[in-house]
């Protein structure tokens, strides 16, 4: 019973071998191959042409067939007649780079050589518009006493870079023998104007409060309240300059002109120190 068993399980077995070869080579013969019919339908539509998709046109294209259609309508250009000929300017053409930096090169330094010139003149020129160099306002006379009281003696208008002090009317005789008009005019009305510089070298000369003196502290060159020189080495007495006085009482120093200080041993007022000086000598030291 056993070995009919087994004969018919190896019986059945070669059943489905048989039937799964039979399979495989039908699959074989019949994949991917299409039918007779199939196969005559495919090469009759091969023959009708296949219309083409309408793809819609770009922005590219449409703006392209704008111009196309504005270009054509547009009218022909006229025919111009040609422009006459006419020759350069020979002067233009001769005009080389080194010429054109030559004729800079001169002109610039005319235009700095003419505006130094103008630079130096109106620096040698007397201002006329004002200041030191003009006819300087010093405000009224009454005013310009009151202060050369209120400074114990003297009084200084930087304006005009001057000093300007009292003169006693008891030297106006002997003023009167040795100024000139324009500045013994402000000795009459009790004022002299002095120009601030040393006629020894040109320094700033102070006042010294304690002699009553002008007293230069660069070579000790000394003079008496109204700039007549007592002592240094200064060749003269202060310069000075012309002094207006209108019927206002208006004052007017006129520092366009320099007038030169009196000569050594001037001593119109016969003012002595009045105390200690400020700079080492006195009078009587040339």
């Amino acid at each position: 019973m056993k070995a009919i068993a087994i004969v018919a399980a190896v019986v059945v077995l070669a059943a489905l071998v048989v039937l799964a070869t039979l399979r495989r080579g039908d699959a074989k013969r019949g994949a991917g191959l299409l039918s007779r019919e199939t196969r005559q339908r495919d090469r009759s539509s091969a023959d009708v042409p296949m219309v083409a998709a309408e793809v819609p046109a770009t922005g590219r294209e449409i703006e392209k067939a704008a111009v196309v259609s504005r270009s054509q309508a547009l009218e022909a250009a006229s025919m111009l007649p040609p422009v006459p000929y006419a020759p350069p300017d020979a002067e233009q053409l001769g005009v080389t780079r080194r010429h054109f930096f030559n004729v800079s090169t001169v002109a610039l330094m005319g235009v700095g050589l003419g505006t130094f010139g103008a630079a130096c003149i109106a620096f040698l020129w007397p201002k006329l518009g004002g200041g030191f160099g003009s006819k300087v306002s010093a405000g009224k006379l009454d005013d310009i006493k009151a202060a050369i009281r209120s400074n114990n003696g003297f009084y200084y208008l930087a304006e005009g870079r001057t000093w300007v002090t009292a003169y006693p009317a008891d030297g106006l005789v002997k003023a009167k023998k040795l100024y000139a008009p324009p500045v013994v005019n402000g000795m009459q009305n009790g004022i002299t104007a002095l120009y601030q510089k040393c006629p020894h070298l040109g320094c700033r000369v102070p006042q010294c409060l304690s002699s009553q003196w002008f007293e230069c502290p660069c070579h000790g060159s000394q003079y008496n309240r109204v700039g007549e020189k007592k002592g240094g080495p200064a060749p003269r007495g202060m310069d000075r300059f012309g002094v207006s006085v209108d019927a206002g009482g208006n004052v007017t120093i006129d520092t366009s002109q320099v007038f030169q200080g009196p000569p050594i041993g001037t001593n119109t007022t016969g003012q002595e120190a009045e105390g200690p000086h400020c700079v080492g000598g006195g009078e009587g030291k040339h």
